[in-house]
This record gives structure tokens, C-alpha cells and sequence, in this order.
């Protein structure tokens, strides 16, 4: 085999394991955002709204099981990023003052606000 045989035969070896590369990079990632997707909240963002459940519904493990059930189905409906806007507005509600003014009445604000309670809504229905 002359030395343009062997060159081509190289390339070809590296081009076919740089398509193979990138066929199988995206799989993973999908898969991976997949699954980050379907666990996306933190641990200490479940904890602390299943405990805030608990105080308002009676600390017993009936209500840990139903509070947990409650933080799961909302998550597999809200995406954490929205979640935790949402709860923003909400705490920023709590605030007076001028400032504060837009988290009362700016219409974006209302719609996270709202996607958040019908999450909360479904989830009661099926956990409670």
C-alpha cells in the first residue's frame, strides 16, 4: 500500500470514530437531561417544602408520605427554575414597601404565581 493509501485509510479510521463520537454524545445528554429533568429540584427544596407541609397539616407520617407525594407531583408538573420563581414572588409578596410594587401587580409575576397553585391544586387532589 503506497504512502496516500495508508493516510486516506488513517483519516477514514479518525473520521469514523469522530461521527461514531458524535452520535453517541447526543444520546447521552438527551438521556441525561432527561433524567435531569425528572429530578431536577434539590433535596433541601423538597425537605423544606414537605416540612412547611407538615407544620400546616399535622406532623405524622401519614402526612410525611402525602406531603412527599405533594412535592413529587409538583415537581414532575413545574420545573425547578419555575418552581422557585414562583416561591420569589411570593416571599417578595410578603414585603411591603414601594419597591415590592411589582411582584403585586406585574402579570408575569401572576403567571408563575398561578402555574405554581395548579401544580399545588393537582397535587392535592391526588395526594391528599
Amino acid at each position: 500500500m503506497n504512502a496516500s493509501g495508508r493516510k486516506w485509510g488513517r483519516n477514514r479510521m479518525i473520521y469514523t470514530v469522530l461521527v461514531a463520537a458524535f452520535l453517541v454524545v447526543p444520546i447521552t445528554v438527551s438521556a441525561q437531561s432527561v433524567a435531569d429533568r425528572l429530578n431536577d429540584y434539590p433535596t433541601a427544596a423538597r425537605a423544606d417544602y414537605v416540612f412547611a407541609c407538615m407544620v400546616t397539616n399535622g406532623q405524622t407520617r401519614e402526612m410525611l408520605d402525602r406531603c412527599s407525594c405533594s412535592i413529587d407531583l409538583i415537581a414532575s408538573i413545574l420545573p425547578y427554575e419555575r418552581y422557585e420563581q414562583a416561591e420569589t414572588v411570593l416571599s417578595m409578596r410578603r414585603v411591603g414597601g414601594e419597591r415590592m410594587a411589582f411582584f403585586k401587580s406585574a402579570v408575569l409575576a401572576d403567571n408563575m404565581v398561578a402555574d405554581l397553585r395548579r401544580a399545588q391544586a393537582e397535587a392535592e387532589i391526588v395526594c391528599f
